[in-house]
């Protein structure tokens, strides 16, 4: 290969290697926080240093050193999820493996010196693969599509985390505020109980009133049995959604109650505006 042509082969494959798709994690991550800004509050991250790290579990900490409310909840899911870590890391690995396939391979450099006699031949080869430089513009945007949808892919998977773990505040929530309703039932009926037997005794009251009052204390008792494994197993289904290990599922508080109601409804038609276009399902098979 002469010397002139060189550089210029050279700059051709650096404008085509140029023109590759590529992949940024923290462009796709601050893409997903805007476009699920009501649902991440911005705080979608991938950790990869030990800063990162330190700061999330200073962020998990504080998050649990009080009552855990929803918004507090979806924010300690996000800071210490290893189910959250695990779903960006593998959308950064499907970015990457379909920016990969754009890609051309490495050129081939092979040097030959040959001495014949006094004279002395060298002889210097660049060699690619035509094909793949012939077909790297379709390839090109075959691989954007492919970031595309795998960036609405992140962005939805996180919406849907996000979602599991509001879900599971308000069950775990409601399934407390439950077991402390029928406490309170059961110890009704257990005074209720008590008050029969003793009326009883004194020839106040029949044997089929005192039955009444012990068939409903051992429903009472039945159904604060009830209430309290619900309890426990919602606790449980928040503490796997959240992430928390055995001493912070410890320390982790819930609300007395469920927040109120809103004071009016929103509109089916605030609704419905827009829908189309802001569902990811939608924008993700259009994309696809």
């Amino acid at each position: 290969m002469s010397r002139r042509r060189a550089p210029a082969l050279g700059l051709l494959l650096a404008t085509l290697l140029a023109g590759c798709a590529t992949v940024d994690i923290d462009q796709q991550l601050a893409r997903a926080n805007q476009d699920a800004a009501q649902f991440t509050g911005g705080q979608l991250e991938l950790a990869r240093s030990d800063a990162q790290h330190a700061r999330r579990q200073a962020e998990a900490d504080r998050l649990l050193a009080a009552p855990l409310g929803q918004a507090e909840a979806v924010q300690l899911a996000l800071v210490s999820s290893p189910a959250v870590q695990a779903a960006l890391a593998e959308r950064w690995a499907d970015g990457a493996a379909a920016a990969q396939g754009a890609r051309i391979a490495n050129p081939l450099f092979s040097f030959e010196r040959v001495r014949a006699g006094g004279a002395l031949e060298i002889t210097r080869t660049l060699s690619f693969g035509l094909f793949e430089l012939l077909t790297l513009p379709a390839r090109t945007a075959q691989a954007r599509q492919r970031i595309a949808a795998s960036q609405l892919e992140l962005t939805a998977g996180a919406v849907a985390q996000v979602t599991q773990v509001r879900q599971a505040w308000v069950r775990a929530v409601g399934a407390r505020q439950s077991a402390v309703y029928a406490r309170q039932v059961f110890d009704s009926a257990e005074v209720s109980a008590e008050l029969a037997r003793r009326m009883q005794a004194v020839g106040n009251w029949n044997r089929l009133a005192r039955a009444r009052q012990q068939l409903f204390y051992a429903d009472a008792a039945t159904q604060l049995a009830l209430a309290q494994q619900a309890e426990g197993a919602a606790r449980e289904q928040l503490v796997r959604l959240l992430g928390l290990g055995t001493e912070q599922a410890a320390r982790l508080q819930l609300p007395e109650r469920l927040p109120d109601l809103p004071q009016t409804p929103l509109a089916p038609e605030a609704v419905r505006a827009g829908a189309l276009d802001s569902r990811l399902d939608v924008r993700l098979a259009r994309a696809r």
